[in-house]
């Protein structure tokens, strides 16, 4: 049986009974200019999280004002996780063509070639490291070629094989501090473990209530979600409340080992228990569809805030 979905070039086509994907050219065309398209390419978004985490981490070890390697870190960490992810794109292009949420990414719906994606993709991430290894450091480049290797090698296979890919995910995406750190030139100490761990804790709810928000769309991709798993809700609920206790409990950490004065520790603690409260709400199977929402909301406002007032405190106060 095929099952066709319709897009803005045209309609791909699943064949199941040979489980290939058959595109064909619809009549109308893409009304977006082709370079916003590329950029599209690279998920702005989620590559701009990185490199603000990276430049977090270079600004959080208090290092010697060097203009160029600022510059040189945020250029090379834009073209690195940029490029990581056209390459996920390029990966993922059947499985994106099957649910409604990607369907019309630049590759499954045909605006760019899957031979495009995967060129742009090997070019930005060579660019990424080779600037990153000469414009900051051997480890900063180092580290942005980890993070490119969990992403693709690990976390990317690991969606079609199991519901735990959400935590091999988070693997790469809390890397970009230890790239920012290893940019102020001084090794990695004990708070840039932390930064680490903050953003890897950080990743489970946030991605939690986006896997079940999008359940169905992870279904009929294939993808082995815990909330596909799990259809009730209940585990990854249980992953939330329990990773967002462990963050909060990290969060406190820089005042703890003395990094930080109790002003960060304050604000830390206030965004940790509001964020904790979504948490909890989001247990309650009644209430588990707007509270998922509410959930993904709470931590696109939590880590900025807590992640500023660690910048500010350890460059004004401490």
């Amino acid at each position: 049986m095929g099952e066709a979905m319709s897009d803005r070039e045209g309609s791909i086509n699943y064949d199941g009974d040979k489980g290939q994907l058959v595109l064909t050219a619809g009549d109308a065309a893409s009304t977006k200019p082709l370079f916003f398209e590329y950029l599209e390419l690279t998920k702005p978004r989620l590559s701009l999280l990185s490199v603000i985490t990276a430049i977090v981490g270079y600004l959080a070890a208090l290092p010697a004002r060097d203009s160029s390697v600022l510059i040189s870190l945020i250029a090379g960490t834009s073209l690195a996780a940029g490029g990581a992810a056209a390459l996920n794109m390029w990966m993922e292009r059947e499985s994106d063509a099957l649910m409604v949420r990607t369907r019309d990414r630049p590759v499954p719906s045909g605006t760019i070639s899957s031979e495009s994606a995967l060129a742009l993709g090997l070019v930005l991430c060579a660019g990424g490291d080779i600037l990153l290894l000469i414009g900051v450091n051997g480890l900063a480049a180092f580290l942005a070629l980890a993070t490119q290797a969990t992403y693709l090698l690990a976390y990317t296979p690991s969606k079609k094989a199991t519901s735990w890919c959400t935590e091999i995910g988070a693997i790469p995406g809390a890397l970009p501090p230890l790239i920012g750190w290893a940019g102020a030139g001084a090794g990695i100490s004990a708070l840039g473990w932390v930064l680490f761990a903050i953003l890897l804790f950080w990743q489970i709810p946030h991605f939690m209530a986006i896997a079940w928000t999008h359940r169905e769309d992870y279904r009929r991709a294939g993808f082995p979600m815990a909330t596909v798993i799990d259809g009730s809700g209940r585990t990854a609920s249980l992953k939330a409340f329990v990773c967002t206790i462990t963050l909060v409990l990290c969060s406190l950490l820089p005042t703890v080992l003395g990094f930080t004065t109790a002003a960060y520790a304050v604000v830390a603690g206030i965004a940790g228990t509001w964020f904790l409260v979504r948490s909890i709400r989001f247990l309650d199977p009644a209430t588990r569809d707007s509270e998922a929402r509410q959930l993904f909301f709470a931590s696109i406002a939590y880590l900025p805030i807590l992640l500023a007032a660690l910048v500010i405190d350890r460059i004004l106060l401490v």
